[in-house]
C-alpha cells in the first residue's frame, strides 16, 4: 500500500501540483489537531452526502481554504458507500417529503392526484421525488456534519482530558514514593 501513496517529493514534482504545491503540503493541514479534525469530519460528512460522486477530491480540495484536516475529510467521506447509498436517499427523500409537506393541498391539485392522474415516473420524479431528495440531502448533510463537529470535538476533549489525568496520577504516583 505503501507504494501507492504519492510522497511528499513526487507530489512538489508534479507538474500539475507544483503551483499549488507549498498550499497542499502546509503541515497544518496534515496534523491531527483539535481544530483540524472536526473540521475535517465535518467537511467529510458534508461533501460525502451531498456530492455522491467524486467527494473524495472535493473533499481534500476544500479541505485547503477551510484548514481541515485533508486525510480525515478525504477518510469520512466513505460514510457514502455502496451499502449506505440506498439508506441516505431514502432517509433524504423522508425528510424531504416531511419538510415540503408535498402532500398537502397545493394551489390547483395536489401533487400526489397530479401524479396518480399522470401516472408518469418521470413526472413523479421531477415534480415529487426529485426536489424532496435534494432538500433532503441538504438538510442531512448540514446536520450531519454540524453532529459530526460537535461529537468528535466532545470525544477529543475527553481524550485530551484522560491523558491529563493519567499523566497526573503518573507524576503524583513518582513522588510520593
Amino acid at each position: 500500500m505503501r507504494g501507492h501513496v504519492p510522497t511528499r517529493e513526487s507530489i512538489e514534482a508534479n507538474r500539475f501540483l507544483r503551483p499549488v504545491a507549498h498550499r497542499i503540503l502546509a503541515p497544518s493541514l496534515w496534523r491531527f489537531t483539535r481544530r483540524s479534525v472536526p473540521r475535517g469530519v465535518a467537511l467529510g460528512l458534508f461533501t460525502g452526502i451531498l456530492f455522491p460522486f467524486a467527494h473524495m477530491p472535493l473533499a481534500a480540495v476544500t479541505a485547503l481554504p477551510v484548514r481541515a484536516n485533508v486525510p480525515v475529510a478525504v477518510g469520512t467521506t466513505l460514510l457514502h458507500n455502496p451499502i449506505t447509498t440506498v439508506p441516505l436517499f431514502w432517509g433524504a427523500y423522508e425528510i424531504g417529503h416531511w419538510v415540503l409537506r408535498l402532500d398537502r393541498d397545493v394551489p390547483g391539485a395536489p401533487i400526489a392526484r397530479n401524479v396518480q392522474a399522470n401516472a408518469s415516473w418521470l413526472h413523479w420524479l421531477v415534480s415529487h421525488g426529485g426536489p424532496a431528495t435534494i432538500v433532503g440531502l441538504v438538510i442531512l448533510a448540514i446536520a450531519l456534519a454540524i453532529l459530526g463537529y460537535v461529537a468528535t470535538s466532545f470525544v477529543w476533549r475527553l481524550r485530551i482530558a484522560r491523558k491529563w489525568r493519567a499523566r497526573a496520577h503518573r507524576h503524583g504516583a513518582t513522588r510520593t514514593i
